[in-house]
């Protein structure tokens, strides 16, 4: 499991999106998201390029948070 957090999620609508953009990922087997924390957790069949997950919120608008 990868957990990351995105910038930008205010509604379920947004959910709707990640969760759509990020499950067409290859491999990608599920998405949980936690709107009011703004966490999202993906399960993958192997592991996930970030560059892909970050090109997939910017495809749905959103942005993935940089690590501190």
């Amino acid at each position: 499991m990868t957990t990351f957090k995105v910038l930008g999620m205010t509604c379920s609508h947004c959910v709707g999106f990640v969760t759509e953009e990020l499950e067409a990922l290859p491999g990608v087997r599920s998405v949980e998201v936690d709107l009011p924390t703004g966490t999202v957790a993906l399960v993958a069949d192997r592991p996930v390029d970030p560059a892909a997950i970050r090109a997939a919120l910017e495809q749905a608008g959103y942005e993935l948070e940089e690590p501190r």
